[in-house]
């Protein structure tokens, strides 16, 4: 594995991620359609990412996105704030009075039993959605303050058109800089269900200056076009020849790439989830701590905290095989609390790659 990050003494920004930032309203363990409170909070998979860096790997993170000058705008402010992510990037637009730009909303149920987790998506002309070439000074973020770590996915990328051709921008004068290049694949049956575009398509236009891709089992299948067979998701951890195949297959098509990790669940129920990852670093392929029926509180979020864990890992220059094993610990410590960003603390992390119980801390 041949990463090479900018020390940290030669960058302003250790990571930096470009996507939507929506307000998520949440129902607590009621239902959106009866609701009559919702907690307010932030999220969006590219910046639930930074996030976690910020809030729990203690990383200097800033995020590239839209919001509408509106007091709504202002509230999502306040929330990326709060989550030690600077806003020098944000691009404000002006309120038309009506709502033709606006924030998204995201309602979200966490679920309960075989009552499986829902999000309902109200983002239609939001303001990152109208992001285009040229809103950016990609000059002003890579070259003159430089940047360590870019990430960005597919759920920015899937947005609409302009977004698909801003992410293509932001990826090649990342990698031009010589900031590492994450790709978190992250399909969304949602978005893509109202675009008149292939999700594959688009995707794949996205990878040849990406260093680190991330996704699922179905976003490499949907989201990437690949064929994958169908097996419980244990077989990844146990037949890791399963994986060395896949990636095989992507680096065939896109051998400028690094590392590969995979996100592994089973949703047994909302409430109890198979959960692991598994790794490709060069030639090697490793596995992390798989687990059986794992209690989550909301699974929003899970990914996005695999994918924190690994790139924070190897930003502090940890093996691929410790990587992984960050990348789930943290995954499913993002899952035991309410919204879609972390709230665990780097000591939790590092203990939950090996704990075998939940004794009380005293």
């Amino acid at each position: 594995m041949t990463l090479e990050l900018l020390d940290a003494d030669q960058a302003r920004w250790d990571c930096v991620s470009l996507g939507e930032v929506m307000l998520r309203l949440d129902p607590g363990s009621g239902r959106v359609r009866t609701a009559r409170e919702f907690r307010a909070s932030e999220g969006g998979g590219e910046y639930n990412v930074v996030r976690a860096l910020s809030k729990v790997f203690g990383r200097r993170a800033v995020v590239v996105t839209a919001l509408v000058d509106n007091e709504v705008g202002h509230l999502v402010e306040d929330l990326i704030m709060a989550g030690g992510v600077r806003t020098d990037h944000v691009t404000w637009l002006p309120f038309d009075g009506l709502g033709f730009t606006r924030v998204g909303l995201n309602f979200t149920e966490k679920g309960f039993g075989i009552r499986p987790p829902l999000g309902v998506s109200d983002r239609a002309n939001s303001a990152a959605s109208k992001m285009a070439p040229g809103d950016v000074d990609w000059r002003r973020l890579f070259d003159d303050e430089r940047v360590r770590w870019f990430h960005t996915g597919g759920i920015f990328a899937g947005l609409s058109e302009s977004t698909a051709n801003l992410t293509d921008e932001a990826i090649r004068a990342a990698n031009r800089a010589g900031a590492v290049v994450s790709y978190d694949v992250n399909h969304r049956k949602s978005i893509w269900t109202a675009a008149d575009r292939d999700p594959a398509a688009v995707n794949r236009r996205m990878l040849p200056h990406v260093d680190v891709l991330f996704g699922s089992i179905g976003d490499f299948q949907t989201g990437l076009g690949f064929d994958i067979e169908d097996c419980p998701v244990e077989a990844w951890v146990e037949e890791p020849e399963r994986f060395e195949s896949l990636c095989r297959a992507i680096r065939s098509d896109f051998p400028q790439i690094e590392v590969i990790a995979m996100s592994l669940r089973d949703s047994r129920t909302a409430g109890f989830n198979h959960w692991g990852g598994v790794i490709s670093a060069g030639d090697d392929v490793h596995a992390g701590r798989f687990h059986r029926d794992l209690e989550i509180y909301d699974r929003v979020g899970g990914g996005d905290g695999f994918v924190s864990g690994i790139i924070w890992a190897l930003m502090d220059a940890k093996s691929p095989s410790e990587a992984v094993d960050v990348g789930v610990a943290h995954g499913a410590l993002t899952m035991t609390t309410p919204g879609d960003t972390s709230m665990a603390t780097l000591d939790e992390v590092l203990r939950a790659i090996t704990s075998t119980d939940a004794r009380a801390e005293r």
